[in-house]
């Protein structure tokens, strides 16, 4: 018994879309696994680093925790830089005072 050319033909290409759209499946969830992945920071090591010179540095290093958590940034040095982290350098308090060190 023959089987028909066009049958194994048809068997064939669906094989071959199946293959080509699993495929395409797996390289959008790859690309949204990896766009969506941000590296958080050690805010911790960040905010010793910039409050080792303040005079009040259990205050500077909460506030810059906050401010580290909320942003996902820290400005280099202990001062100024704060254009680096244009949230850090925007967040205020209630009195309209800069918030971040």
């Amino acid at each position: 018994m023959a089987i028909p050319k066009v049958l194994i033909a048809s068997l064939v290409v669906s094989l071959l879309l199946l293959h080509l759209v699993d495929a395409a499946d797996e390289t959008k969830n790859t690309n949204l696994s990896q766009s969506s992945y941000v590296q958080k920071m050690d805010c911790g090591a960040a905010c010793v680093a910039r409050c080792r010179l303040a005079s009040r540095q259990k205050m500077c290093k909460r506030a810059c925790g906050t401010c580290c958590a909320r942003c996902n940034c820290v400005p280099p040095g202990t001062s100024g830089n704060q254009e680096v982290c244009p949230c850090y350098y925007t967040m205020t308090t209630h009195g309209g005072r800069r918030k971040c060190p």
